[in-house]
């Protein structure tokens, strides 16, 4: 017990500055995000879902929270929240918590990658005490511009210097020996930016923080009347499906980073929709599983959930107690927290890594990196899904065709997948067979493990159109041969042969010599008028 109290000091030091600076990038008051952490830790931490992963306000959402508060208001976060939990808890009782794990690994880090590069390009202006102007391209169109302006004033170049050592820090305090490395580094962070702006003749700006109750912003009948707003569905969709997918996926890597019990995904994802329902219910953040958190209270030595259960209770009492202390923080420091975070996600070492893996992954993580950041997470997440699922559709569908005359048959053989991404092949093989000029083709599709529906059609009405023109066709469609192997039927009986004097009794040749003649199977059904031999010569 004493090491999961000491590892939740940790996981609280951790999520301090984030909590407080997802919620000031999220562009709604830093209350609401100490609010989501305490909510990520004493609803989300005490359910049974996850042992040692850790929930609160995170900044895979920042972007996306702050284009749907500009978009909707901030008064409808609340409801946006309490929909995404409680839809999170249906898919957790119908047990599609591990649906999220069928997702491409390809898609999900093309949208960590979208995630991060607005995310730290939106961060750049907040180091700067600027105003970020918009979208993610207009944020990086503006940077030029940005730059400049600092160099021209002298305070926003001291927000600015806060704002790099905050990231130059994270990267390589953890590399400090000694007790001093296992602090935090977004706490050293925020130590030094407090004793730097109490500096006489420093005006950067620093965190506002009001009464926590009374930011509290119950939704009335106005906001849940707004559900009626494609926007709103839209953005409750998408919540869902972000923060669920990015809570799983964390869950999936946190038990990587340890041996005790595993994630029960179905409960964990109820358990993240009880805390975003309250959450919403509250007007808070949306809550998500949290690597940063989570990996912390790993490192600490946390053992049982009661680790991340406390580190939400700190977060009450230290905002409850304490909130002038935090009055003192400056905001570029909390930037330089989350741009950090953003190049994080954005894992630039994971590129070359799936280009060397797998180029085709490679091109769908790109595609879903980029088209997040030239439009929105939902459109890219959702085109990335599509490529991805083309990618497999591509590779699934193998089809090797063969071709060659011997005689006077026209000989076409398949295998593999015959799918309709495979069609325009088809039916080359099969145009090139019917104009080879051979009175007989043979289609032999029994090495065929799957045929859909638009290749089989295309064959049989091709095997139609040339019996029609009266050529031989032999078809053999995909398990005949498997058939005839299993269940060989009663061996035929051999002819009867006028013996010829003074010769020894011949047993059948178990083959047909070269002089046999063949005949071809003709299965179409007959017309009822008229009954005919289906063996045609």
């Amino acid at each position: 017990m004493v090491t999961d109290i000491t590892a939740s000091l940790v996981v609280f030091l951790v999520a301090l500055p984030l909590c407080i600076g997802v919620a000031v990038a999220s562009g709604v008051p830093a209350e609401l995000g100490i609010i989501s952490g305490v909510i990520g830790g004493l609803v989300v931490g005490a359910v049974r879902g996850s042992t040692l992963q850790v929930s609160g306000p995170a900044a895979g959402l920042a972007a996306l929270v702050a284009e749907t508060v500009a978009e909707v208001g901030v008064a409808m976060l609340g409801v946006i929240v309490l929909f995404a939990g409680l839809l999170q808890i249906v898919l957790g009782l119908v047990r599609l918590g591990r649906m999220f794990q069928a997702i491409s690994v390809a898609v999900v880090q093309g949208m960590l990658a979208g995630i991060g590069v607005p995310l730290m390009f939106s961060q750049a202006y907040p180091m700067a005490d600027a105003k970020a102007p918009g979208t993610a391209l207009e944020n990086m169109a503006g940077i030029p511009g940005l730059l400049a302006g600092v160099l021209t004033n002298p305070q926003a170049m001291i927000a600015m210097l806060l704002g790099v050592v905050t990231i130059v820090l994270s990267f390589v305090w953890k590399k400090v020996p000694g007790p001093a490395g296992k602090i935090p580094a977004a706490l050293v962070a925020v130590g030094i930016g407090m004793v730097v702006a109490a500096l006489p003749g420093v005006d950067v700006k620093t965190l506002q923080v009001g009464n926590l109750l009374n930011s509290v912003q119950l939704p009335g009948a106005e906001q849940f009347a707004g559900l009626a707003d494609g926007a709103v569905i839209t953005a409750i969709l998408t919540f869902t499906v972000i923060a669920s997918a990015e809570s799983l996926f964390t869950a999936a890597a946190v038990d990587r980073m340890h041996n005790g019990p595993r994630t029960r995904y179905n409960t964990e994802l109820i358990a993240q929709g009880a805390g975003n329902t309250v959450a919403g219910i509250l007007g808070a953040l949306p809550i998500t599983a949290v690597v940063a958190r989570s990996s912390a209270n790993v490192q600490a030595g946390a053992k049982t959930r009661l680790s991340r259960t406390l580190h939400g209770l700190w977060l009450l009492l230290f905002a409850l107690l304490l909130p002038q202390v935090l009055a003192l923080i400056p905001i570029s420091v909390l930037a330089g927290v989350l741009v950090h975070s953003g190049w994080k996600l954005f894992g630039p070492a994971e590129f070359p890594k799936m280009w060397r893996q797998d180029r085709g992954e490679f091109a769908v993580m790109t595609l879903t990196m980029l088209v997040i950041v030239a439009t929105a997470l939902l459109e890219g997440v959702l085109f990335g899904l599509a490529a991805g699922i083309v990618l497999a559709a591509l590779r699934m569908s193998q089809t090797v065709i063969r071709q060659h005359a011997e005689q006077d048959t026209a000989k076409v053989v398949m295998a593999g997948n015959a799918t309709f991404l495979r069609l325009p092949k088809v039916i080359d093989a099969l145009e090139a067979a019917a104009a080879s000029g051979k009175p007989r083709i043979r289609l032999d599709l029994t090495g065929v493990t799957h045929l859909d529906h638009a290749c089989r059609n295309q064959v049989e009405e091709f095997t139609a159109q040339q019996r029609g023109l009266g050529l031989r066709v032999e078809l053999l469609m995909p398990g005949e041969a498997q058939q005839a192997a299993a269940d060989p039927g009663p061996a035929p009986t051999p002819l009867p042969r006028r013996p010829v004097p003074g010769e020894e009794a011949v047993e059948p040749a178990p083959w047909p010599t070269a002089d046999a003649e063949w005949f071809y199977l003709d299965t179409r059904p007959l017309p009822e008028e008229h009954a005919r031999s289906p063996l045609v010569g």
